[in-house]
């Protein structure tokens, strides 16, 4: 079995697992220990690694493991889950303490202290799959024509997702999609004073939670050029760290899951937890451009009778701001940020 004389040798794991071997020893660490069977942690977590790495079959990662076809299909099934168990430990909100570092990294990017106050970056990713039968398969289908379901991710300025929301079908516009999701509905994040940021396919919004979006085109003027320029620099961390996604999991993004669209967003969410522990370790792969097949629906926007506008005046403000710099806008100073 050459894949376990690697996994248990000081061999390099990444040509296999896609993962060094702190990470994977991390993932090992924070997964539960006991099992009810004679199968050992680190053969599992093997399997299921390998699977999602290769996205090859069941049947494949059988045979190379030398055992049963149904077994691989069970491990892959038992250690998401148990990843989904530890999906709040490692994708999380910013604690209160944590907010000036995360609008820190903003400023950074953004190349302006205005943007100080972003909290996060928003956007959807397509992620292929094979529909069911019909009725449903025609809501998978996006406007590219091809089925998935939507990831909708939030990340710092780092790429580390603090949110994510997984399973609306491909014809939901990213829009909906936020409507749709906890963090909306409930007004989770961000907290009072700090705002996300999206692009032109979301709605400028200031309640239930502040969105700051761009300035359509044509602009009117160099306020709201300046403005889109500097938003444009902070966004772009969202669209990075989902080419980093696709880099290291090609398998999974760039081609069609062969599993049931119900347990789709599952592997989907297994990527984005081990993404932030990739993070964590160090282990970065860099984004690859010709992996960007611009499959957002960043063309398909709205209707304007169909947005909203809450977040207008709020835009207004910051963008004055960006081109004549001196106190942070009223609007953000009167928040508590605590």
């Amino acid at each position: 079995m050459p894949t376990l004389r690697v996994f248990f040798s000081e061999a390099d794991l990444k040509p296999a697992f896609r993962l060094s071997r702190e990470t994977i020893n991390l993932l090992v660490q924070m997964l539960p220990q006991q099992k009810p069977h004679g199968w050992s942690n680190e053969i599992e977590e093997a399997v299921c690694l390998y699977w999602l790495a290769c996205g090859t079959s069941y049947r494949v990662t059988a045979d190379l493991f030398a055992i049963p076809r149904a077994t691989v299909g069970r491990i892959v099934h038992s250690v998401v889950d148990d990843m989904m168990a530890i999906v709040h430990k490692v994708i999380h909100f910013p604690k209160p303490e944590e907010m000036e570092e995360v609008g820190a990294g903003f400023a950074r990017l953004a190349g302006h202290e205005t943007f100080r106050c972003a909290a996060g970056a928003i956007d959807g990713c397509h992620v292929r799959v094979l529909p069911p039968a019909e009725p449903q398969k025609k809501c998978y289908f996006n406007r590219k024509l091809f089925p998935s379901v939507v990831l909708q991710g939030v990340c710092d300025g780092k790429g580390k997702f603090l949110d994510i929301y997984i399973g609306n079908t491909g014809s939901v516009h990213d829009a909906l999609v936020l409507r749709r999701s906890p963090m909306y509905k409930e007004s989770l994040y961000p907290p009072a004073g700090f705002f996300l940021l999206g692009d032109e396919g979301y709605p400028c919004l200031q309640h239930p939670l502040t969105l700051m979006t761009p300035y359509r085109q044509p602009v009117v003027g160099q306020v709201e050029a300046r403005f889109n320029k500097h938003h444009a620099k902070a966004r772009n961390i969202i669209e990075r760290t989902f080419g980093m996604l696709k880099t290291r999991w090609r398998a999974i993004f760039l081609r069609a899951l062969e599993i049931r669209p119900l347990f789709a967003p599952k592997v989907i969410a297994a990527c984005c937890i081990l993404h932030n522990l990739c993070l964590s370790t160090d282990d970065i792969l860099e984004e690859e451009e010709e992996l960007h097949d611009d499959d957002e629906d960043q063309g398909n926007v709205p209707d304007d009778e169909d947005r909203e506008f809450s977040g207008n005046n709020l835009r207004a403000r910051l963008a004055a701001q960006v081109s004549a710099p001196g106190e942070l806008p009223e609007c953000l100073r009167e928040h508590d940020y605590d």
